[in-house]
């Protein structure tokens, strides 16, 4: 099965926001709220929209079959 960029893109921001709730399981550390300056701030609160929107659009990935991805 074939995947579009945006296919690609979205799968990316998953992973991106997966690791970061690992981190924030084991270690109680939020990466995108360090880099930012804090959870609320606007920086953070925009990469985890975005990072939201792709996790909306890979839900599309498990109800696809093979032939609507092909090209």
């Amino acid at each position: 099965m074939t995947r579009t960029p945006l296919d690609r893109i979205a799968l990316v921001l998953v992973i991106i926001g997966a690791l970061n709730w690992l981190s924030v399981g084991l270690f109680q550390y939020d990466v995108v709220a360090n880099i930012f300056g804090g959870a609320s701030t606007l920086g953070s609160r925009i990469v985890y929209s975005i990072v939201g929107l792709g996790g909306l659009f890979a839900l599309s990935l498990l109800f696809r079959s093979a032939e609507d991805v092909r090209e």
